[in-house]
């Protein structure tokens, strides 16, 4: 009996992972015996995904498990950190549009909490099996997410288009990883990274970092592996929209630094290549892409492929500073991204949830908290202080500079710059035309997420900002 106890009690760096599997498929055997059980059901969600959370902030427990398949470190409790409240505030942000979008089903919770499972896991990997599993249950639960309005054309469309890209994308990321395991023998992370030190330069392992990073870079909705994304960030409900902009790129990211820092260090200055061209197109593109859309959501798709370029800024600098700058960033961009879906579906009219940016018009005058947040928010994607996107951007070109990437950091302000016209253009529509919708009143989840976004971003520098900072810093670290 003690030593099944202390088998149990060695697992617990792996609690979270554990708990979200046991609850994910008590979620579905609830569904199936309860009818018309779904918004307890994304209550319980909720509530468990904040426990989590709590819990990986405040556990202790750190190292190795399943022959060192999966790790556990102050990294992966940031990031984990990241994922789980994003999770939980995304269940929060669907509670009042759940029947509207279709989602007002027990499965949505449930497949909600196993693509949180899949990211965990991702976060964690430390062998390219487990990376594959864990990438491969986010994704399949992604791929009916998207799909889930089954009435609406555009939502099976953008289903269909994500599982067929994503295919592809899983196929290369297997290519890369059986190039690397079958030049290196390895795939454990830290033991690939040995047998690159001590071998000749491979171009066998070249060609398969290629790959791999190119299957992550997918995941990212980095250019030119984005093309996915304004279609389905367009066609998906818009729940699973947020969803999909903010805890599966942290995963994504998370995924990313790992393998670059821990498998692929002995080849920082071929990776690094990589990471700057994906870091220049994603900017380049989203800054010119962006100007001519009138879809909200396929502008935030864009803003999406953007910010992903400027993460990548920091991880191009392969530097501890670069690393602290790119998780200090994901943590930034996740708040704003919940506050502004907060704000999008706060806006329903008697034809429904706004669609496109003319449909903002006069907010100011008829809804002047939802206009003002939402304001708040496009200035801090633009960048602008003293708000909390003007540091995460710091950060990140803080580490180019550092890092001598000169050029790189001009690129990223210019683009910068160029991309404020598409999020200024919002708030002048809020702003400046005259009103030509009438809005419901704001759900009080909504507006308790707008509030919570709103002051974070705000008060950054005097709340929150040294805490995260520290924090970053300590999860940069255990990875150096």
């Amino acid at each position: 009996m003690k030593s099944d106890l202390s088998s149990f009690a060695s697992l617990a760096p792996a609690y979270p992972e554990l708990i979200l599997a046991i609850g994910a498929l008590a979620l579905l055997m609830a569904g199936v015996f309860f009818k018309n059980a779904s918004s307890r059901i994304a209550g319980v969600s909720i509530g468990m995904l904040l426990a989590l959370t709590v819990l990986v902030v405040f556990q202790p427990n750190t190292g190795l498990l399943f022959n060192g398949g999966f790790i556990h470190d102050d990294f992966a409790r940031y990031m984990k950190a990241l994922i789980l409240a994003g999770s939980a505030f995304v269940l929060v942000l669907s509670v009042s549009s759940a029947k509207e979008n279709g989602l007002a089903k027990c499965e949505y919770s449930a497949l909600i909490i196993l693509a949180t499972l899949g990211m965990l896991i991702m976060v964690s990997a430390n062998d390219l099996m487990v990376l594959y599993v864990g990438l491969e249950l986010q994704s399949l639960s992604l791929y009916i997410l998207a799909a889930m309005k089954r009435d609406s054309a555009k939502a099976t469309e953008s289903g269909l288009k994500y599982f067929v890209l994503g295919a592809l994308s899983s196929g290369m990321l297997l290519y890369g990883a059986s190039l690397i395991y079958g030049f290196t023998g390895q795939t454990q992370l830290d033991k690939i990274a040995e047998v690159i030190l001590l071998s000749e330069r491979s171009i066998g392992v070249l060609f398969g970092l290629a790959f791999l990073l190119a299957g992550v870079a997918f995941k990212i909705s980095a250019a030119p592996f984005h093309m996915w994304t304004p279609d389905v960030y367009e066609g998906a409900p818009t729940p699973v929209t947020a969803f999909f902009a903010t805890a599966p790129k942290v995963a994504a990211m998370a995924l990313l630094i790992r393998l670059v820092t821990d498998s692929f260090e002995p080849l920082t200055k071929d990776w690094q290549q990589i990471v700057i061209f994906l870091s220049i197109a994603s900017m380049v593109l989203a800054a010119f892409a962006g100007i001519g859309q009138k879809n909200i959501k396929r502008l935030i798709a864009y803003s999406s492929i953007g910010h992903m370029g400027f993460a990548l800024v920091g991880l191009s600098a392969g530097s501890l500073v670069g690393v602290q700058g790119v998780a200090i960033y994901m943590a930034i961009y996740l708040t704003t991204n919940l506050g502004l879906f907060a704000c999008i579906l706060a806006l329903k009219n008697s034809a429904g949830y706004v669609e496109n940016i003319s449909d903002l018009a006069g907010l100011a005058k008829t809804r002047p908290v939802v206009a003002a947040t939402m304001a708040i928010m496009m200035f801090s994607l633009v960048g602008l202080p003293p708000l909390a996107g003007f540091f995460a951007k710091w950060h990140v070109f803080l580490a180019a500079i550092e890092a001598q990437l000169f050029v790189l950091a001009v690129i990223g302000v210019l683009a910068s710059a160029v991309s404020a016209f598409y999020y200024l253009r919002i708030v002048k529509t809020m702003y400046f035309d005259e009103p030509e919708n009438e809005f419901s009143p704001v759900p009080g989840e909504l507006a308790f997420v707008m509030a919570i976004a709103g002051f974070l971003i705000v008060t950054y520098y005097l709340t929150v900002g040294r805490s995260l900072v520290d924090a970053a810093n300590f999860a940069a670290l255990s990875l150096f």
